[in-house]
């Protein structure tokens, strides 16, 4: 639904309402320009389209682009550090990369052309959201490898805002801020979004009456549900932005405030595709399935056909002339098969959100047991509440869960705050203790 911004809406560039047919001409005059210079330019990928038996010359339409190979993250890796850049690295102006938590860690590269087209978009992506010049930037995402501090900080200060770049953490530190310098936008996780909430409702600050207007959130996935909470909770419109490091960073694409209806593919810069995630075949637009999306203006670090492992569709255009991603369910590396049936994290939060009386912090733990898995679900209360209202609630999510997702768990409902919060980087939902076969 349009928020109380929405009569600042409309494009900050000409391109976001161009017609489809030039938005098109663009993309495909792009993309064969990508593909001839990763093939002489990266020895990656000139090995896997001969592998494939493509060449550069053979897409000659948008949809010839279904018969080159995929990119994966496990490429990055594999040529990890710099193999995959295009261009010399003296010309490589900044480093990102990944934590490396299950491995090394993904590279990627930008040079100063990149810099600048990242600044544009996400000033564009904060236009959107309905940031204006001149509007204050509250910068809660991390800095440093992550690209969400610096990717949010320059792009609201091309936009002509004032930022504070706060970085994540230091709640307390981050509540006195917003008290004093009364920013207007916040930039942010969904997850530390409530955590700022939960604070300022327990620090005696009422949420609704801060300077707050609008909070652009992203970097993990995030529900309808998530959203009506901190609207409910806030006087802010909540907006959706999409990104990742391996493409850009924060800024592929942003919800715009007077539809609120999905992020907006910034196309003009990036070519979509859905794909089924197990046979890798393109799928028609409004099919659900994994996000591909090849890069049509990065200079270090192009990738054909990434694999993003987000599980979404494609959705026609409405604010802008570029299509939306829908809501995204989850990741294929984050399902779990529980006895069968495929579970994403994103379902349990959909009821935990639906559920008066709980917060909406959850933590899903798997065990195996005599080759049975076994899922316990951690909720917790908002607030203090007797022995039975205690035990009606597990057995409200036990129910919903059963009878929505198909699994049977074991609830278990803590006290307020027993969750731990996380204050930097993305909110873990899952812990799979099952041994490995």
């Amino acid at each position: 639904m349009p928020g109380p911004r929405a009569r600042f809406s409309g494009p900050l560039h000409p391109i976001e309402v161009a017609s489809v047919d030039e938005i098109r001409a663009l993309q495909l005059s792009r993309l064969r320009s990508v593909l001839r210079r990763v093939y002489a330019q990266v020895p990656h990928y000139r090995a896997a389209f001969d592998a494939a038996g493509v060449q550069p010359e053979d897409c000659r339409e948008l949809a010839d682009l279904a018969r080159f190979p995929f990119t994966a993250k496990a490429d990055l890796r594999a040529n990890y550090p710099f193999g995959l850049f295009a261009v010399p690295r003296e010309q490589v102006a900044r480093l990102h990369a990944s934590s490396g938590t299950t491995g090394k860690p993904t590279v990627v590269g930008y040079t100063k052309a990149d810099i600048d087209t990242w600044a544009t978009l996400v000033a564009r992506s904060i236009h959107a959201s309905g940031g204006r010049p001149g509007d204050i930037v509250h910068v809660a995402y991390g800095y440093g490898l992550f690209t969400g501090g610096l990717g949010a900080h320059y792009g609201a200060e091309r936009l002509g805002c004032t930022v504070v770049p706060m970085s994540g953490g230091q709640t307390e530190k981050q509540l006195q801020l917003i008290t004093d310098f009364k920013p207007d936008l916040i930039m942010v996780t969904p997850t530390y979004m409530l955590t700022l909430i939960d604070a300022m409702e327990t620090g005696g600050i009422d949420p609704k009456q801060t300077s707050l207007k609008v909070g652009i959130f992203g970097a993990e996935p995030w529900t309808e549900a998530i959203r009506t909470e901190i609207e409910a909770r806030t006087a802010l419109d909540a907006i959706d932005i999409f990104g990742l490091s391996e493409v850009m960073g924060p800024g592929v694409a942003n919800e715009c405030i007077e539809s609120k209806d999905g992020p907006v593919i910034w196309e003009d810069h990036f070519y979509p595709e859905i794909v089924d995630p197990v046979s890798g075949q393109v799928l028609p637009e409004g099919e659900p399935g994994e996000l591909v999306i090849t890069t049509l203006t990065k200079e270090a670090l192009p990738v054909v056909r990434y694999r993003t492992r987000d599980l979404t569709r494609l959705l026609p255009p409405t604010a802008r002339s570029m299509r939306r991603l829908g809501k995204i369910t989850g990741r294929s590396d984050d399902m779990l098969i529980i006895r069968g049936v495929n579970v994403f994290p994103t379902q349990i939060e959909e009821i935990v959100c639906a559920t008066e009386g709980l917060a909406a912090q959850y933590l899903i733990y798997v065990d195996k047991d005599s080759h049975l898995d076994h899922v316990t679900i951690h909720v917790e209360l908002r607030h203090p509440v007797d022995p039975a209202r205690r035990t009606a609630l597990g057995a409200t999510i036990t129910h919903q869960v059963k009878a929505l997702v198909g699994i049977s768990a074991l609830v278990e409902v803590l006290d307020p705050n027993a969750i731990e919060r996380v204050v930097m980087g993305k909110a873990k939902r899952i812990i799979d203790r099952r041994l490995k076969e």
